[in-house]
């Protein structure tokens, strides 16, 4: 049974899931569930009859048993691709170029050259093509924007930006595989990174930076120090380090503000703030899950043509600084 395209009376994008992937129920499953405004209208997966499963698990009207076939598909409006890093510069450019907007999963693209490849195709058809940085749509981080913008904490002189979880090691899982996408870098480590250039709005130097290599070479540990225009902020990475661990702190000439856990916030967090004039605070914001907030920012930059802030050229910007990274490293990678 085909996805009504409206509900209530109102046009609902229509939303084709590219992977049956595990983060795709929560990431885009549920939030299309409770949105007034998108429906999951379809998935496709590669291994035959994982698409078919998965409709069935999850209650999707339509089932495809090849990508091309999902964006073949007249019956969708956008794609959210869930596939490994190593898929998404491909996959993403065949979606655009068949009419479909993108919504992609982070990392964008194997390196720049390949986001730029992605941004230059959404421009020339005229599409919506957004990053998967669900943390930067959560009242948390847009409470952290606005104090910046506001000047609460004057003149930045500083920030650190921690994201560390405990992955057991599995050479099946694409996290511990560079040629898919793997690495403590491009699974996780380009969360703080984005949090440090979405503090500074602007793009790193990288001053310094030191990895930790699992027996096959891959980065399991990246800690770097950049600089912002003359200011420095360190970041901190780990794929296999209990416990888990999210931290974003800014620190300024007025004050300062520290975010535990930016990334998940809706799994619980805590907001302190030291600010000039005003007693000390702790608290927290309430708000959905980060991917609902980012489902209804997809839908609104596909109505209204506006760029949301994970866009192509923002995506660009992160990968880019990526690939720096890793080059003083010294750790080349495939893609």
């Amino acid at each position: 049974m085909r996805a009504s395209s409206t509900r209530k009376g109102k046009a609902m994008l229509r939303i084709g899931l590219m992977g049956a992937a595990n983060i795709a129920a929560r990431a885009i499953v549920q939030p299309a569930r409770r949105s007034g405004d998108a429906v999951l209208a379809a998935v496709a997966a590669r291994r035959p009859g994982a698409a078919a499963a998965y409709a069935a698990q999850h209650d999707v009207p339509v089932s495809h048993e090849s990508y091309e076939a999902l964006i073949a598909d007249p019956g969708i409006d956008a794609v959210y691709i869930a596939l490994p890093p190593s898929d998404h510069a491909e996959w993403g450019i065949r979606a655009l170029e068949a009419g479909k907007h993108v919504l992609c999963e982070k990392p964008l693209a194997m390196n720049a050259e390949e986001a730029r490849g992605m941004v230059a195709v959404a421009d020339r058809c005229g599409l919506m093509l957004m990053e998967a940085f669900h943390d930067s749509y959560h009242p948390v981080q847009r409470h952290v924007a606005q104090r910046i913008e506001d000047g609460a904490l004057g003149r930045i002189t500083g920030a650190e930006a921690v994201f560390c979880v405990s992955v057991a090691w599995d050479p099946a899982n694409i996290r511990f595989d560079p040629a898919r996408g793997g690495g403590a870098m491009m699974d996780l480590g380009c969360y703080p990174l984005h949090w440090l250039r979405s503090v500074f709005g602007s793009e790193p130097e990288i001053v310094e930076a030191k990895a930790e290599l699992t027996e096959l070479g891959l980065d399991r540990r990246v800690e770097a120090v950049l600089d912002f225009g003359g200011v420095r902020a360190r970041m901190l990475t780990d794929l296999m380090d209990p416990p888990y661990r999210g931290l974003l702190r800014i620190e300024g000439t007025e004050g300062w503000i520290e975010v535990d856990n930016p990334c998940l916030p809706h799994k619980g967090h805590s907001i302190r703030e030291s600010l000039a004039g005003q007693p000390d605070a702790e608290f927290t914001l309430a708000g959905g899950t980060t991917y609902d907030f980012q489902l209804d920012a997809f839908v609104a930059a596909v109505r209204t043509g506006v760029p949301p802030l994970t866009g192509g050229r923002d995506a660009v910007g992160n990968m880019a600084a990526l690939d720096a990274i890793y080059r003083h490293l010294g750790i080349g990678r495939s893609g």
